[in-house]
């Protein structure tokens, strides 16, 4: 199956996590890739694991803060001067930040969650739309969060900014579907990655292992879902299989968030 044979796909957060996971994933199916992290480490790492899975792939590493306009305007240029165009775009890139009660929760710390989970998936858009545009056709995947289709509690920036990902996506689905473009999110649960690693310590510094045992209780399939279970949705959503997949943001996890 090569859904991406000569498509150019563009990767925020490429450096780990759902972002390397979907790379892989749309490598192995023909596609070429531009990746994007702040860092260089985690691009050169990401790269070798593509090229295990497709050894003839096309790709530009980039690197870039997302919460900087000028910075993301570069890594859209890059790839377009690179390949030509952009077909797809996983605009995945974002933190989780300290986790506190909204009246604890620091003032700096929402600013800084909001400029990369949700300015930064912004300025992605707004520079990726115009190259779609003109071409008259691309996907675009946003990554919000079950953290933007319900509350989670001590989480007041990332729910903030992974809700307002939610409604930049239907928004900008509804203004550009008749330019062949289709705009959708995925709302990852509890994906085993280093962010929800990192959640664990934050819950249970001495002991994360329990934190995270308990934690996957209340989920229907009492286990944590892995990158590549979505990857394989991001890559769908990102192949012109679901070209009439549009403004919908579709939850991966397990079940929980429809759980009363």
């Amino acid at each position: 199956m090569n859904n991406f044979t000569d498509k150019v796909v563009l990767i925020t957060g490429a450096g780990s996590g759902l972002g390397r996971a979907a790379a892989v994933a749309v490598a192995a199916q023909g596609a070429t890739l531009a990746l994007v992290d702040i860092s260089e480490q985690g691009l050169a790492d990401t790269r070798t694991a593509v090229l295990e899975v497709a050894p003839e792939a096309k790709t530009v590493v980039l690197t870039a803060d997302v919460s900087d306009e000028a910075q993301v305007e570069g890594y859209v240029t890059a790839t377009v001067e690179a390949f030509g165009r952009i077909d797809g775009f996983f605009n995945n890139a974002g933190i989780e930040g300290k986790q506190n009660p909204t009246e604890q929760y620091a003032s700096d710390e929402f600013a800084r969650v909001l400029s990369i989970n949700l300015n930064g998936v912004f300025f992605g858009m707004k520079h990726v739309l115009a190259v779609m545009k003109s071409q008259n056709s691309g996907h675009i995947v946003n990554t919000a969060s079950v953290g933007g289709i319900r509350g989670i509690g001590n989480q007041s920036g990332y729910a903030a900014a992974k809700h307002g990902v939610v409604g930049l996506t239907r928004n900008s689905a509804v203004e550009y579907g008749e330019f062949g473009i289709t705009i959708n999110a995925v709302a990852p649960g509890a994906i085993w990655t280093p962010m929800v690693e990192n959640s664990m310590k934050q819950l249970h510094a001495e002991n994360p292992e329990k934190a995270a045992e308990q934690f996957i209780q209340t989920n229907p399939t009492k286990r944590y879902g892995k990158a590549d279970e979505v990857a394989a949705v991001v890559a769908f959503l990102l192949s012109d299989a679901a070209s009439y997949v549009n403004a919908q943001v579709i939850a991966i996890d397990g079940g929980q968030s429809q759980k009363y």
